[in-house]
């Protein structure tokens, strides 16, 4: 049985800053990142390396698990905001928080991250946001970075060789359960080997929010229900929105449909990007990228259309219902399903023929043409096509008939832990980070929980010597 003072549990963007923090502030304690997936070297989607067309549901997937985790091979988008992206304001001071994003940031700046931002608050985004306003959809503000996929792993791979050498990084290994050992943890590893801590962090990532919630249950700790976003990604010529993604490039755009009085917002907008599958579980999602190399790039934009759904007692399962819905569209089209929006607005499935026809091109070609009024429940396409016309407003043509709407898309949060200030959970010395633990859902705010985290264990290593 091997002890440590600290245990991370996952390497995704809340673990790997945790692990800096602890290196810095703590460079004696002897520390372990554990993680399922693989180094930064070693983490290769066959599709992104076009061995294969479509998801060959790989044991672990290398889009979701390894260093740097589902943000590893995101187009790396950095919000400057507590208004989205996260939880940490139920928690602690939004100050606090904007102050541990910026040091987040300043750490991805040391190795190699841009520093150009796009702000919300110029002339330009102004008068955008006022025009937006005028057709009741509301511009969430936040000044952003866009990393670029291609260099947002390469900051990872800064960050780990950084890293490598001032603790110790296990990948490829899966935790199976975690009990209480005296005042500190028990990790049984799946190959059957005990591991030890004073001090436990758990950042599972998305991948493993599902286990580490039933472990939770086990070790007694409340868990609180959060929303499952349940949508399409749209993909249309990059002309449609460049008005507006030249001006704040991540526009983030809610409203509130007419019909049912539901939240629908923009996500994840890739101007000149690629539409791209994930697998969540062995579940196929549809998801973006954007690369900041001009060559790397489309001639399309796409982004995620989002309905938000929060459930009540006796309810409790939001992360099985959105893995429900996202089946179904496997089940049709054995992935990623893809229809043109005037087909679905007429009731018509999109086959072969149609979509070899539509003038915009699909960036992910492996796509199955199909009918998403069978994947997706009523009530959710209803808010989506409202949203769609309501978007056309502002930027005419998203309600071409050739718009494409993939599905399903689908934002798992993991149901949220009862957590202190310092993000430690109702048992002492083990903290919790990241999207895993339900806390922040992007990249800013896991890292700066991971930073918050680390504080608050490197206090008590002092208050212990």
């Amino acid at each position: 049985m091997s002890a440590y003072d600290v245990i991370i549990l996952g390497c995704g963007e809340a673990g790997i800053f945790a692990a800096y923090e602890l290196s810095k502030l703590q460079p004696g304690l002897k520390v372990l990142a554990l993680d399922q997936g693989h180094d930064i070297y070693r983490r290769s989607c066959p599709i992104v390396a076009g061995k294969v067309k479509e998801c060959i549901h790989c044991p672990v997937c290398d889009t979701m698990c390894g260093f740097g985790g589902a943000g590893a091979f995101s187009d790396g988008k950095f919000n400057f905001t507590t208004q989205f992206g996260g939880w940490l304001t139920d928690f602690m001071d939004p100050k606090e928080v904007m102050d541990l994003i910026d040091y987040v940031d300043s750490i991805n700046v040391l190795h190699g991250a841009t520093t150009e931002v796009f702000s919300t608050t110029t002339p330009e985004a102004k008068q955008l946001e006022r025009r937006a306003l005028a057709h009741d959809l509301h511009l969430l503000q936040a000044r952003c970075k866009h990393l670029g996929t291609e260099n947002n792993l390469r900051i990872l791979t800064n960050i780990y060789e950084g890293l490598r050498e001032k603790l110790e990084f296990r990948f490829d290994t899966t935790v199976s359960t975690i009990d209480r050992d005296g005042e500190g943890f028990r990790l049984t590893l799946a190959k059957g080997e005990e591991l030890t801590c004073r001090y436990l962090l758990a950042a599972p990532g998305r991948s493993g929010a599902e286990w580490f919630s039933e472990q939770c249950k086990k070790l007694g700790i409340n868990l609180i229900n959060n929303q499952v976003d349940i949508g399409v990604r749209v993909e249309l010529p990059a002309a449609v929105f460049e008005h507006i993604t030249d001006v704040v490039y991540e526009s983030k755009l809610v409203y509130r449909t007419k019909q049912y009085g539901d939240p629908v917002r923009t996500f994840c907008m890739n101007p000149y990007g690629h539409v791209v599958a994930e697998n969540v579980e062995g579940i196929n999602t549809v998801n973006g990228h954007s690369y900041a190399d001009p060559s790397l790039r489309s001639e399309n934009t796409n982004f995620a259309l989002l309905v938000s759904n929060r459930f009540t007692q006796p309810f409790n399962e939001p992360y099985r219902y959105g893995k429900h819905i996202a089946s179904l569209s496997n089940m049709l089209a054995g992935g990623v399903l893809v229809q043109r929006f005037g087909d679905l607005v007429s009731g018509i499935r999109t086959n072969e023929h149609r979509l070899g026809k539509s003038y915009v091109r699909p960036t992910l070609t492996a796509a199955v043409p199909g009918d998403l009024s069978l994947a997706l429940p009523k009530r959710q396409l209803d808010d989506i096509i409202e949203m769609i016309y309501q978007l056309d407003k502002i930027a005419p043509g998203t309600a071409n008939y050739d718009t494409l709407l993939y599905g399903a898309e689908v934002k798992f949060y993991s149901s949220r832990l009862e957590l202190s200030g310092e993000l430690e959970t109702a048992l002492p010395g083990m903290f919790a980070a990241g999207d895993g633990a339900g806390v922040t859902r992007g990249l800013a705010q896991a890292g700066a929980s991971g930073v918050q985290a680390a504080r608050a264990i490197s206090r008590r290593v002092q208050d212990a010597q």
